[in-house]
This record gives C-alpha cells, structure tokens and sequence, in this order.
C-alpha cells in the first residue's frame, strides 16, 4: 500500500490500480467466506443433529467429502523419525522405549494421511511452526499425556533450537520454555480433571482410593495463568476413570464406582461431561484471556488381554486398519467431548472468543502399536504402570499430534491474514 501512495504516480494510474485489486478480492473472498468466519470450517465434523449430506451455507455448497484432516488412516514415512531418543533430552524415561530396548522401530515410520484430500497432512515443519508462533505464548492444559505432547513438540523443535527453561516454578507440573531466537514460550499445567479436585484421603479407610470432584468449580492452577497466553490446548481423559464423589455446590450430588451407601452412581461420563462444561465455561467467561483454545480430543489406550492392573498390555507392531471400530468407552468419551465442544462453540461465537477442534482420536485410536508397552523402565523395576498402553514412545505416533497443531495455526494465521485484508479495504 505504500506504493500506492507515492507521488511519482499518476492519480488515473493509482485509481486504475486500486480498482483492479478491488474487484479481484471481492471476486475471491465470497469463496472463501466460511473458511473466514470459522477456520475449522473444512476439518469438524457436523453435530449428531445434521442429517442431510449437502449444506448451504453462505451461498456456498459444502460436502462431507470435503477435505477431513482428521478423517484417513496412517501410511508408512520411511524417513521418519525427525529425532531420536539420544538427540532430544526433554524425553521421559517412562516414554522412552528405546532406552528400555523395545526392539522393534517400525512404529516409529508411519504418518497420516486425510482422506478425500488433494494434498497429505504435510509432516510437522519445525522452521514454519516457529514463525508462526514467533513472540507469541502456548500452553498445554492437562495430565501427563498433555505433558507427553508438549515434550513431543519440544522433541521436534529440537532440529531448528532448543529452548531455556524458563519456569516459574520449580515444579515438572508446570514448567515453561522459551525458544529465545523467536520469542516464542510453552508451558505445561498440571490438571487431572480440570475441574477442582481432591485426592484420595489415606487417613480415612472409607474413602482410601476415592477422589473428591467439585464438578462446577474450575482448577484455578490452571485458569488463573490463561491469561498469559496466545494459545491454550487443553485435554483430559484418564484420570476420570478412577473412583471419585462427584459434587456441585459443594454438596455430594453422586458418584462413579464410589460403593457408599445412599450415593448414587452416576457413572464417570457424568463427572466427564461437567468437567469440560466447566472448563470451557471458565475459559470463555474469562476477561483476561484473548487468544485461541483449542480441545485436543480423548487419547485412547489400549490394553488387550485385561485391565492396567489385570495384566493387560499393547504387543501389536503395526497401526490398526481405518476401518477398525473404537471400544465404547472410547467412543463415549469422544462424543461427550464433542457435544460439550459444539455447545462451547456456540457460546464463543456470541462472545467473539475463538475455539477450534482437535479431532485426533479416531487418528491415535489406530496407533495400538505406539505405547511403551514394558519398555518404559527396567525389566526388574516396581512400577505401578509395569505395562504402560496410555502414553506414548517417543518418537513415536504422538508426534503426529503436532503434524494436526501445525495444520491448525496455518488456518488460523490465513484467517488473520484475510481479516487484515479487509480492514485495508473498508
């Protein structure tokens, strides 16, 4: 623009060119008007209510053939990894298979790819990533498979920088990192539930293994530190499992697998469901916090042969099939989880907040290959997880989780791109 308005053009010739682009944009835009107003536009499903497969929405006719990224199945990628366990220092020793002497590397050789789409989901591009987040703030709401991706990320980043520890805390619950060439920092925060939690109460026998859940009261180790971020990627799942006494209003309302008398079991999908609609609540009401939140969907395990402390364990050496059906606690928690998104959704939109889809379950749901299995610690070790099928080897199928993050803050950043665009031409 600021040629436009140099002297040594004619008036006609600057009139001439700022009519041409004009027409030029208000050709294109109206195409791309959905992907503006919701740049998850081509990537969420529809909600369960949407019944008919073509819809019309601004003038322009969509098909759920449409690009999917979320939607395909894992093809081999000969040249990964991008890391390996002796070159990345940020990986866990419970994630860390090769250490331990998983002897199999093939799961480590696999990416995504969409169906229906022209391109394949690009692998992660450490360099483009961190131009986008460059003097920007991104923090992983969660438990340890939140912790899991974030040193992932780090992991990945390790081909361009590796960061300076920049904790506030001297606490591995909620660390922070800083790539200071781009300005650019993470954080994790500690969460098991999201919501205010309290755990088991050794001192008392009646409830030795029960947490206490305060349903409609947020974790404030997370929500009061929002604020400070550009982008908040939040996740929860495992830890609902366990017995917990459900309350709202500070007052018992229920429970999941609890065995007191005269509380009722309302079953752990209950305590899930109101975990996330305080969670996103708490998000959305927030003064303080502008930027963008993203639900990273449920991470399946996935023990066969018995429960985690029944002898169960995960041998499989390849990627499920895209056809192979998730187990119904899987498929519970995931629609759950979408439902409390699509409500979220409709609320932020109303407040001019911005919340987009990580839809990457159905994609690790196909990965029973990729957890360290007995190779998360020495084979003489007293673990309480001795066959570990919830988190996830590094390197391994949870970097691909970054490939999806990526893909995300390129369409948020186009949005940006085309919003400044029409700000130039109001």
């Amino acid at each position: 623009m600021e040629l436009l308005h140099s002297a040594t053009f004619p008036s006609k010739q600057k009139l001439l060119i700022v009519v041409t682009i004009a027409i030029a944009l208000f050709t294109i835009i109206p195409l791309f008007y959905p992907f503006v107003e919701d740049p998850n536009f081509f990537l969420k499903e529809q909600p369960p209510t949407q019944t008919s497969n073509i819809k019309l929405q601004n003038s322009v006719v969509t098909t759920h053939e449409s690009c999917d990224i979320f939607s395909g199945e894992w093809v081999p990628n000969p040249e990964a990894p991008y890391y390996t366990n002796t070159t990345c220092w940020a990986i866990h020793e419970h994630q860390n298979c090769m250490k331990f002497g998983r002897p199999d590397t093939d799961f480590i050789k696999w990416k995504w790819k969409p169906h229906g789409c022209e391109d394949d989901l690009p692998v992660f591009d450490p360099f483009r990533f961190l131009e986008i987040v460059r003097g920007k703030t991104m923090a992983f709401v969660g438990d340890s498979v939140s912790r899991n991706h974030m040193q992932s990320l780090i992991c990945l980043l390790s081909q361009v920088e590796y960061p300076v520890d920049a904790s506030v805390k001297a606490d591995d619950y909620f660390s922070r990192w800083t790539y200071e060439t781009y300005n650019f920092t993470i954080a994790t925060f500690w969460t098991t539930h999201l919501v205010k939690s309290i755990e088991p109460d050794h001192a008392q026998p009646e409830h030795a293994d029960l947490f206490d859940l305060y349903l409609n009261e947020v974790d404030e180790s997370w929500t009061a530190e929002i604020g400070d971020f550009d982008y908040v990627i939040i996740s929860s799942g495992h830890w609902h499992y366990r017995p917990s006494v459900y309350y709202e209003n500070r007052t018992i309302i229920g429970c999941h697998y609890c065995q007191l008398p005269n509380i009722t079991d309302l079953t752990m999908f209950y305590g899930y469901r109101k975990a996330f609609r305080t969670a996103f609540k708490a998000i959305l009401d927030s003064e303080n916090f502008n930027g963008v939140i993203y639900l990273q969907t449920y991470a399946p395990s996935h023990f066969e042969g018995g429960l985690w402390n029944q002898g169960g364990d995960c041998l499989r050496k390849q990627p499920y099939k895209s056809n192979k059906t998730q187990d119904e606690t899987t498929m519970k928690f995931h629609k759950i989880q979408l439902e409390e998104f699509w409500r979220a959704e409709e609320d932020a939109k109303k407040k001019g907040k911005r919340i987009r889809l990580l839809d990457t379950t159905q994609a690790m749901w196909l990965r029973p290959d990729g957890h360290p299995s007995r190779y998360g610690h020495m084979p003489e070790a007293n673990v309480t997880l001795y066959n570990d099928c919830v988190h996830w080897c590094l390197p391994g199928p949870i970097d691909n989780l970054n490939d999806f993050l990526l893909a995300m803050l390129k369409r948020e950043e186009d949005k940006g791109g085309l919003a400044q665009v029409r700000k130039m031409l109001s």
